[in-house]
């Protein structure tokens, strides 16, 4: 019994070893009967695989060159600064032991640019095997055995800003950027020193306690002063001798005549500035082993951002300018196109300037150009036409107010549009004080003074002209006391609505909507028509005659008392052209028409 055991045991073991041979000799068998791929698709997709994974070990030891292709291969990678590139497997054409496959790159590369292009690897066979035998042309067709691949930026030329006529008014260009690292310093306080010593020419309102101060408290750079190319070059070398100044050279717009409307261009410029870069171009190009250019493999033209257009007239803004810096006294004038609501000019001299843009925000009584509005408010209610007749004595009790004319002149009884060409306040308290009491707000509204213009590029005030349930405030209001205020913009928006028969929509920068808010009913034919007449009739025998030889100039004066004097002022049209002036405490209105009378002397014909 023993015996069958183990008989037993091992005729297992016998078989199962039997078994095992005969699977490893059948396995080896048919291992040995698979036929290698006999075409070069496998290895050239290994090929680009690894070269679209960026691993161009892998990819060049599939070539019979690997030193050489692995060099070859990172240098694309590394110069195109690639971030991925797709491939993609074509045509295959064999030829004996050699063969080409097609294929196709997409590289993707900063910035969002692709460069595709097609050519074909080349390929042959080794003791059976396939692999790629390396040439430049496996890269790119067109790329020489010692040439390398780079890419190529292009600056896309930067926006201008142009007027109305075509000049240019903001240019790009370069600026330095002056900043001081209080850390960095050493001795602060004679760093300050010499920093504002230095700057002083250029800006005078920098002084070495100033400085030292915000520079102490600022986190790492204390931005001091910004000068143009020209103005740093006389001063490189002392500014680059002080320990904790650094200086940066930046791109910026700057303005082709620093007195040409220099608030205002500032405004734009600030509403522009990120918009004026375009597109920059870019080009993939050969370059060979000497570091030179000699061949371009794809090139992609910068898209300049097109110029920016402002309304200003580069002709009426000079004028208009020269008019006002003429001027003692705080003076500003603003023209509008009534036809189109195009801004024509905002001029402020330079004690103006102090205020900040008062030509556009700044508001004051109005004085008697607001008879515009009151006339415009009496014809529209059914209280008097420019023909109807009114009283005009030298002085009118209404309530607890007692109402004089200039001087106070007296004309007795007569047609409304004499009494606005005189300008005689009693006529206007009176027909005020017969109003409603929102009857001026809703007639000011009409002309345009009220509404919010949100005008890109340039801050706007219109003016105020709140209801008035009290008489005596409706009584000065009438003649543009009170509590009526408004802005040099206001009054020239509400010359171009008679100009026009509608209030134009005002804007600077073209292409950029002016968005209005608040009520705005339309004036009515007859106010227009009325108007028109009276406002004429001001400048041909009454307060404006001064200005009766510079043509058909329609227009109203006024002179609006406050503490200290009064301002002068004249509003009106010519043309196309709608204007409002006034000179901060300068006394009589014929100031204010003599400064326009400047500015329409000095414009060339054909305004």
């Amino acid at each position: 019994m023993i015996s069958r055991v183990s008989i037993s045991r091992v005729s297992r073991r016998a078989s199962t070893s039997l078994v095992l041979v005969v699977t490893a000799t059948l396995a080896a068998s048919v291992a040995a009967c698979t036929p290698k791929p006999d075409g070069p698709e496998p290895a050239a997709q290994q090929f680009f695989s690894a070269l679209a994974d960026r691993d161009t070990a892998k990819a060049a030891g599939l070539s019979d060159r690997p030193d050489a292709a692995k060099a070859a291969l990172e240098s694309a990678w590394t110069n195109l600064q690639a971030q991925s590139l797709t491939t993609t497997l074509g045509s295959v054409r064999v030829n004996g032991d050699t063969a080409t496959v097609g294929y196709t790159y997409e590289w993707h590369l900063p910035k969002d640019r692709v460069w595709t292009y097609s050519g074909d690897l080349q390929m042959g066979r080794r003791n059976g095997d396939w692999a790629v035998r390396w040439n430049s042309t496996d890269l790119h067709p067109k790329l020489g055995d010692t040439q390398t691949m780079s890419l190529r930026s292009t600056p896309a030329p930067r926006a201008r800003v142009n007027e109305r006529s075509g000049t240019d008014v903001l240019v790009p260009g370069t600026v330095e950027r002056i900043k001081l690292n209080a850390k960095q310093a050493g001795n602060l306080g004679s760093v300050a020193a010499a920093l504002a010593s230095t700057l002083a020419p250029f800006d005078k309102s920098l002084t070495a306690q100033a400085i030292a101060e915000s520079a102490s408290t600022a986190k790492g750079d204390y931005p001091v002063a910004t000068l143009s190319q020209d103005q740093y070059a006389p001063v490189a070398a002392a500014l680059q001798a002080l320990p904790g100044v650094s200086v940066t050279e930046e791109a910026d717009l700057l303005p082709t005549n620093p007195d040409f409307a220099p608030d205002l261009i500032s405004q734009v410029k600030k509403r522009v500035i990120d918009e004026v870069d375009g597109k920059a171009g870019w080009s993939v190009v050969t370059v060979n082993q000497n570091g030179i250019d000699t061949d371009v493999l794809t090139d992609t033209k910068p898209q300049p951002a097109p110029s920016f257009s402002v309304s200003l007239d580069r002709n009426v803004q000079v004028a208009a300018q020269n008019a006002v810096n003429a001027r003692a006294e705080q003076a500003m004038m603003v023209v509008i196109a009534p036809s189109t609501g195009a801004i024509l000019a905002v001029a402020q001299n330079k004690a103006a300037d102090r205020d900040g843009p008062v030509a556009s925000t700044g508001l004051y009584p109005p004085g008697s150009t607001f008879k515009i509005i009151t006339a415009g408010a009496a014809i529209d209610n059914g209280l008097a036409q420019p023909d109807s007749m009114v009283g005009c004595p030298g002085r009118i009790e209404i309530g607890e107010r007692s109402v004089p004319n200039y001087n106070e002149f007296s004309l007795g009884t007569v047609s409304m549009s004499t009494a606005f060409a005189r300008s005689c306040n009693t006529t206007f308290a009176k027909l005020a004080s017969e109003m409603k009491a929102d009857t001026l707000t809703v007639a000011a509204a009409r002309y345009g003074i009220g509404p919010d213009y949100t005008i890109p590029g340039l801050p706007t005030e219109s003016g105020s002209v709140p209801p008035a349930s009290d008489l005596v405030q409706r009584t000065e209001d009438g003649f543009g006391q009170g509590k009526v205020v408004v802005s040099t913009f206001g009054m020239a928006l509400a010359a171009a609505t008679v100009a026009h028969g509608s209030t134009p929509v005002p804007h600077l920068i073209m292409g950029e909507d002016t968005k209005v808010e608040g009520a705005h009913p339309p004036i009515t034919p007859q106010m227009v028509d009325g108007l028109r007449g009276m406002m004429r009739q001001v400048v041909t025998s009454g307060t404006a005659t001064r200005i009766a030889g510079d043509g058909e100039v329609y227009g109203k004066t006024g002179e609006a008392e406050v503490d200290g004097g009064s301002h002068a002022w004249f509003v009106g049209y010519r043309g196309d052209l709608a204007f409002a002036t006034l000179v901060v405490r300068g006394g009589s209105s014929d100031n204010a028409v003599a400064v326009t009378k400047d500015m329409f002397d000095a414009l060339p014909d054909g305004y």
